[in-house]
């Protein structure tokens, strides 16, 4: 079958040559007294002027909106008071993501504050499902629960919120998932994304709905004391903005509006965070919050978007996805120390073992698509497992959609079946869309083949009986098919800007720190260098990582290329590379550095083709063409010792097989001289004529060689090919 893996694009936001643009971004670097290369990455993100910029940095543009703008907010905490004053029993009803996690822990925390009487219900991943179930109503109704608060679910769970009423469980809806025309009957259904919601900002995480809602509720408080609510939205930023930041970036919501104000907040927090639970995952996660530097003085760990995102929420997000996400909220409430180090260091053995997992689930579910999926035919990846853990596939799904370009749906029947393959088991899925393709929409084409689904634009989950996954697979490729254009197919990535090796500075790295707080809608920017020589290629990891030295200009710099092997590199050394990469300042020992962070790297266009030019021309002089003495074909004694040397020594340690790219970047690392294709081809012909040892040319440019055990003494001398070069060198002004 057609290999899926497809080779990225890359498209460069910041092209200069328009001499007007030029000049508003010079114009801007020496208003700001900002380098030119940050001032093209302002620009790229639409900040012009100087007024633009310093409102971006000092996020004066970034403001907590109105939370009565909300549609249902006032009847929202109208109930929710209602229920405090009379004692009533209040459940939280959550999801067991990280966005779900922390919207638990936030309300939680808050109504506490309040005095009520509340506890939490997190359905488990793998029994239950997404999503308000019956069956956990039921359990609600035996703990005395009155008052239901959904957070980041409960949007779609129509049916199952008209159950509860009919037990005497009153309904608080908070969520940010994409609604559909029939809204539940609630007392109240507060979500930004209600068709008839005038909300400003409509991109908040669910943890950022029922933030709103507790603005709300604090807020009305104030006004009832006689307090200005300014104070209390103050108070409610200070004490929680920490968990909203953790939330929100863990969903890759947009770092924009009120987000970026709330994630700025939240991380100032984080970076003196008082919260047992958090100090406690921060420290087992990165090997403790400090380090010390040179001089005894002890530093804390930078706390910044992506060290939430890369580092903290997933293993928050392991409980829910390998065990129970009830551990993630019980740390985010530890108010002991030795509980809180205990449940940090179970999340982080959690997420070890999901991360296992994940490797495992991801290679058996490429050998699925390379086996079964037809390109030609179907847009959609929708694969099936009955071992694959439920919790894991969402992470998987996501890796293949980067993997191939394409929207994939993995379904898991873990646990449903019953020792044997059944018609009406009931599978668990997760799945993940490209730009363009809105999941949830492509979802409720198919509705009627669903039990249960719902989630955003471009993730999202579902529940199937296993009898109607071929119909499911079809219909939604049907539907994909009458959207998805060749564009769309295309894996596409975004480099801002193009810079030079001299442009890499501290100064720069710090400068691109002032964009943070990272995240959608506000990326870490994306650099390209080109032209650069690979010079050095260093396994990292156990070879699970590589790090390569690259020079441009007589300027080196390391790049580190995460989740690529090294024995995968499909460079050599001394190739010349285009590369795409993330600028980041690199602590080690002690040592602060610049290094690359490789998003991906191509083959220099004109190194490919000086390549490709220099085989034609050996090609020519194979066949008998005239050359000139200074192209260097003829080899002398001394360039045929190198390179026997070279290969007999590689021989004693069994590498036998060079392509002519990673031999010519072998020979000539670190020589003084240089041999250039024609003469190396030439070399290999003439070992083998002399029977120096055997070879053979299993591909172009590829050559497998097997040295003989006494090989015979000779002289190049008696090569026919040699003498044959002689008569085709044409001689020079002072030889004629």
């Amino acid at each position: 079958m057609k290999d899926l893996k497809k080779e990225k694009k890359w498209s460069l936001l910041y092209i200069p040559g328009n001499e007007e643009q030029d000049a508003e971004v010079r114009k801007l670097a020496s208003q700001l007294s900002i380098t030119e290369v940050m001032g093209r990455l302002l620009y790229t993100r639409g900040y012009r002027t100087s007024q633009e910029v310093q409102r971006f940095f000092n996020q004066e543009e970034s403001q907590l909106h109105d939370p009565f703008l909300m549609q249902d907010m006032k009847p929202a905490i109208e109930r929710i008071a209602l229920a405090i004053q009379r004692k009533e029993r209040i459940a939280i009803y959550g999801d067991y993501d990280v966005d779900g996690v922390t919207s638990v822990s936030l309300l939680y925390l808050y109504l506490r504050e309040y005095g009520a009487d509340v506890g939490y219900y997190i359905p488990c991943r793998s029994r239950e499902g997404y999503g308000i179930s019956k069956s956990a109503i039921d359990i609600l109704k035996e703990r005395g629960v009155e008052l239901m608060i959904t957070v980041d679910t409960g949007i779609t769970a129509i049916e199952e919120i008209k159950y509860a009423s009919t037990l005497g469980i009153d309904t608080v809806v908070t969520d940010h998932h994409e609604c559909r025309s029939e809204l539940p009957e609630a007392c109240a259904v507060v979500n930004p994304h209600r068709a008839d919601d005038s909300y400003p900002f409509k991109e908040l995480a669910g943890v950022g709905v029922i933030f709103k809602v507790i603005c709300a509720f604090e807020m009305n408080q104030c006004r009832q004391a006689g307090i200005p609510t300014v104070d209390g939205l103050r108070r409610v930023c200070k004490e929680y903005a920490d968990l909203v930041a953790i939330g929100t970036i863990a969903d890759v919501m947009p770092a924009v509006d009120e987000n970026r104000l709330i994630v700025t907040l939240g991380l100032r927090l984080l970076e003196n965070t008082n919260r047992l639970g958090l100090r406690a995952l921060i420290e087992a996660s990165a090997g403790g919050n400090k380090s010390v530097d040179g001089r005894g003085v002890t530093k804390k760990r930078k706390i910044n978007s992506t060290f939430i995102g890369f580092v903290i929420a997933p293993r928050i997000n392991a409980a829910g996805r390998v065990s129970s996400a009830a551990l993630a909220v019980e740390l985010l409430l530890a108010d002991e120390e030795e509980k809180a180090k205990l449940l940090a260091e179970q999340l982080c053995e959690l997420n070890y073992t999901r991360q296992i997992d994940e490797n495992r689930i991801a290679e058996q579910a490429y050998k699925k698509i390379d086996e079964t999926f037809d390109p030609e035919k179907d847009r959609v990846i929708v694969i099936d497992d009955d071992t694959w853990q439920q919790g894991i596939v969402g992470i998987v799904s996501s890796r293949i959609t980067e993997r191939y370009g394409l929207p994939s749906i993995l379904i898991s029947f873990d646990g449903a079946t019953r020792g044997f393959a059944c018609g009406d088991d009931m599978g668990k899925g997760s799945g993940r869309s490209i730009k363009g393709l809105n999941l949830v929409e492509a979802l409720a084409d198919s509705e009627d083949l669903l039990v249960r689904f719902g989630g955003h634009e471009l993730a999202a989950g579902l529940t199937i009986r296993r009898y109607n996954i071929e119909n499911f697979r079809r219909k939604i490729n049907e539907y994909a098919a009458k959207l998805m254009t060749d564009e769309m197919l295309c894996v596409c990535l975004e480099a801002d800007c193009e810079v030079e090796m001299s442009d890499l500075s501290m100064r720069l790295a710090q400068e691109i720190d002032r964009l943070e707080p990272f995240g959608a809608s506000n990326p870490v920017p994306n650099l390209l260098l080109c032209g650069a020589v690979l010079q050095r290629i260093i396994p990292m990891g156990g070879g699970k990582h590589t790090k390569m030295i690259l020079e441009k200009n007589g300027v080196s710099m390391s790049a580190v290329w995460f989740g690529m092997n090294s024995t995968q590199l499909p460079f050599e050394l001394l190739d010349t590379v285009d590369v795409l990469f993330q600028l980041n300042i690199n602590e080690y020992q002690n040592t602060t550095s610049l290094q690359m962070i490789v998003q991906d790297m191509h083959i220099s266009p004109a190194f490919e083709k000086s390549f490709n030019a220099q085989r034609k021309r050996y090609k020519e002089i194979r066949d008998g063409a005239e050359f000139d003495p200074q192209e260097d074909v003829i080899p002398t004694r001394d360039d045929m010792a190198v390179v026997y040397t070279f290969l007999r020594r590689e021989y004693q340690f069994k590498h036998t097989c060079f392509s002519m790219r990673r031999l010519l970047g072998m020979l000539n690392q670190g020589q003084s001289f240089r041999i250039g294709y024609a003469k190396l081809e030439m070399i290999i012909r003439i070992m083998q004529e002399l029977h120096i040892c055997e070879i053979s040319e299993p591909t172009e440019d590829c050559f497998i060689f097997d040295f003989y055990f006494n090989p015979t003494k000779t002289s190049i001398d008696k090569s026919s090919i040699l003498r044959k070069l002689k008569t085709q060198q044409r001689k020079t002004v002072t030889e004629e």
